[in-house]
Formats: structure tokens, C-alpha cells, sequence
């Protein structure tokens, strides 16, 4: 099964797990996987249907709005990390 790799700020809504297995067979079927396991995880990860536009997905070192976005395929060994945008001032 594919892994998510979760960032320190979103682990509260994970039980504290840096890391989750998921199934699916594209990188939007393994969020709805993910979001299902963790619901309250949904609001800070998507807009409706979209990904928030501060979330960044990787399938290695490759973002996925510069692949297939969420209709990226995925293998069952897949490693994606969800990597947050932080602004400053």
C-alpha cells in the first residue's frame, strides 16, 4: 500500500502519525483515503473537490500539479509527502 507522509503541523488531526498508509490507485484516491481515515484532516488539505492552494503534494521530488495533479497514477509502494506553504513577514 502506498504511504503519506504527514507534516508536523497536520499530525494532531493523524493521531500523531508522521506517516500513513493508504490504498488507491492515484494520488486523489489515496487522499480520499486518507481524509477518510482522518476526517477532521479534509478542511486543511481541500477546498471542495480542489486541493487548497497552499497545499503542495510530492510523489518524490516531483509536484504533482506539474504532473497529472490528483489523476496522477500511483504504484503500491509509493511514497507521497504533503508539504504545507508557509509565508512569512
Amino acid at each position: 500500500m502506498a504511504s503519506i507522509k504527514i507534516p508536523t503541523p497536520l499530525r494532531v488531526y493523524t493521531g500523531n502519525n508522521a506517516q500513513v498508509t493508504v490504498s488507491g490507485e492515484t494520488v486523489g484516491a489515496a487522499l480520499t483515503d486518507l481524509t477518510t481515515q482522518y476526517p477532521e484532516l479534509k478542511q486543511h488539505l481541500f477546498n471542495g473537490d480542489q486541493l487548497r492552494n497552499f497545499v503542495n503534494v510530492y510523489l518524490g521530488e516531483e509536484d504533482i500539479r506539474f504532473l497529472s495533479g490528483l489523476d496522477t497514477d500511483i504504484d503500491s509502494d509509493t511514497l507521497l509527502r504533503i508539504i504545507p506553504s508557509i509565508a512569512g513577514g
